[in-house]
């Protein structure tokens, strides 16, 4: 089912759609292992909970264990089927999947709110502003970004290596490069009718929130987990 798209003017139903997928290959229960000092999935629970505009919290995972901890911290909870819970389902899958079940069960649902649990570093206000974002500039889709101004990208050629997102052999003054807007991964907004026309979390008009730099670092191995956990400590837990 296909809904029509949301107007600005008309009041949105916000849900809040955390994919915790059980297993990982770097870290063991990753989603759920402690970081400082609770699971690394309450961190994404708690913020989420706290934004003024969600309606609820939802956590679609394959594992019971996953399921507990989310219930335990105050998320409703999506039993994920296998078929869409293996290394190669994508993303996508997994929030289809959570909508029809949402719009099965009564549950309305316009904009997904999807934000990453490995990605902590992030507070209430940058989900606030986001939604607030999201809202009055009538967007269909959005991602959580990071901004930079010095970053010079090179990749690898048949011949060598290349410059990318600028000339070498013409480098220009620091202040005179455009912003970078990385897309962080921290979460995404989308209305249901954009993924479920396009499968995408990604399409119509779409815009960017901006986050501090330091905000985009992600838990993929045992250093991040270090590096994330010391910036969670002395930027937000300090706070």
């Amino acid at each position: 089912m296909v809904e029509e798209p949301v107007g600005k003017g008309k009041s949105m139903n916000i849900q809040c759609i955390i994919l915790a997928r059980g297993g990982s290959k770097g870290i063991l229960n990753k989603n759920i292992i402690n970081f400082c000092g609770k699971p690394l999935l309450a961190w994404t629970i708690d913020q989420c909970l706290g934004a003024e505009k969600v309606s609820d919290v939802w956590v679609s995972s394959d594992d019971d264990e996953i399921l507990q901890i989310a219930e335990k911290y105050g998320a409703k909870i999506i039993k994920r089927p296998n078929n869409i819970s293996e290394d190669s389902s994508t993303s996508e899958s997994a929030w289809q999947h959570a909508i029809n079940y949402l719009h099965n069960n009564d549950v309305l649902v316009d904009i997904v709110l999807a934000p990453q649990v490995t990605s902590p570093l992030r507070e209430v206000s940058d989900i606030d502003n986001a939604i607030t974002s999201f809202i009055n500039g009538n967007y269909d889709s959005m991602f959580a970004a990071s901004i930079a101004d010095d970053l010079f990208f090179w990749e690898e050629s048949n011949v060598g290596i290349d410059s990318v997102n600028y000339d070498y052999k013409n480098r220009k003054r620091r202040q005179d490069f455009k912003e970078q807007i990385i897309e962080n991964g921290s979460f995404y907004l989308f209305k249901t009718a954009i993924i479920q026309k396009e499968s995408n979390r990604l399409g119509g008009k779409i815009g960017y929130s901006k986050m501090a730099f330091w905000k985009m670092f992600e838990i993929d191995n045992a250093t991040d987990l270090l590096m994330c956990s010391a910036l969670m400590k002395e930027f937000i837990i300090k706070e």
